[in-house]
């Protein structure tokens, strides 16, 4: 005989059945959240706030409750290698940053930037990559950084700091999200790539440097997208994807197939990958962390100068 089941007890099972948890938790994590989303989780298990602004006293005077704060600068997440600036760490002392900032594989991180531009998102970018490199895909952005956040007056706040408890953090490193130095000479020479560069237009041009770069100039074919383009008015918010797929069309570039996103050292390059991998869903864009700084040291790379004042 059959036995039939209540409407209470076939709800209990499917419950059973199907996890929850914070909002994203099955599989990746989406690459945007709200403020409102921000709110409603506050108080969700394994869902951890990291607040990016570089001011620490900020941070003390008012910040998402139970946040954690870091240092993009002080804190280690990039680092000066073969005397190349900005660089990903190693993976080691990446896992222990992380660890001691109470986070481990299980938590969802939201990166909380200020949010008052385009660069100073890139700050949340940079660290979202490493995350990302790290094998980590519970990784979020808070869309209009902190600014959005406290423009909502009803929005809770906390003041003063507190040590999280460490946790351990275990990377699986994934380098098909790194590009090297010989990726690139391989795109340059057998256009194997779409190489996009986020720096502003005067220095892709050639008109100006960074003091990073050791020559003017931008890589041999490719195409300039500035960051600052990827928000809207240069602030907080990112654009839409159906207004970044316009955007690439005017500019002539494909949203799809194998792409190398670089800039100076790897910071403004990591808000091009993110807009190019994380929301145009290209999974075949990588980001080249040396950058120019690291190609333009050797005299025997290649570079385009579009305008030469000399």
């Amino acid at each position: 005989m059959i036995k039939r089941l209540s409407i209470a007890a076939l709800l209990s099972a499917i419950l059973f059945i199907v996890p929850t948890g914070p909002a994203g938790a099955a599989g990746a994590a989406e690459p945007l959240v709200d403020a409102a989303w921000v709110k409603a989780n506050i108080a969700t298990d394994n869902v951890v706030f990291l607040d990016l602004r570089g001011n620490p006293r900020a941070f003390q005077a008012a910040h998402i409750p139970g946040a954690r704060w870091t240092s993009y600068g002080r804190h280690g997440w990039r680092a000066k290698i073969n005397n190349v600036p900005g660089m990903l760490p190693p993976t080691a002392k990446l896992e222990a940053l992380i660890g001691r900032l109470g986070i481990g594989n299980e938590d969802h991180v939201v990166l909380a930037p200020a949010g008052w531009d385009a660069t100073n998102m890139g700050i949340a970018t940079r660290i979202y990559w490493t995350f990302k490199m790290l094998g980590h895909d519970q990784v979020s952005i808070l869309d209009g950084g902190m600014n959005a956040y406290m423009a909502d007056k009803g929005n809770p706040l906390e003041k003063g700091t507190a040590t999280p408890g460490p946790k351990t953090f275990k990377a699986r490193f994934r380098p098909e999200l790194l590009a090297t130095a010989e990726d690139v000479a391989k795109a340059i020479s057998g256009k194997s790539a779409t190489l996009i560069d986020h720096r502003p237009p005067g220095q892709y041009m050639g008109v100006n440097k960074s003091g990073s770069v050791k020559r003017l100039g931008t890589l041999p074919g490719a195409k300039n997208v500035p960051a600052m383009w990827a928000t809207v008015n240069d602030g907080g918010v990112f654009r839409s994807k159906e207004e970044l797929v316009k955007l690439y069309q005017a500019i002539g570039l494909p949203t799809e197939g194998e792409t190398i996103n670089f800039c100076n050292t790897g910071h403004w390059a990591s808000v091009g990958w993110f807009i190019t991998h994380e929301l145009l869903g290209n999974k075949k864009a990588k980001m080249y962390d040396g950058s120019m700084a690291e190609w333009s040291m050797k005299e025997s790379n290649p570079m385009d100068r579009r305008i030469n004042l000399n």
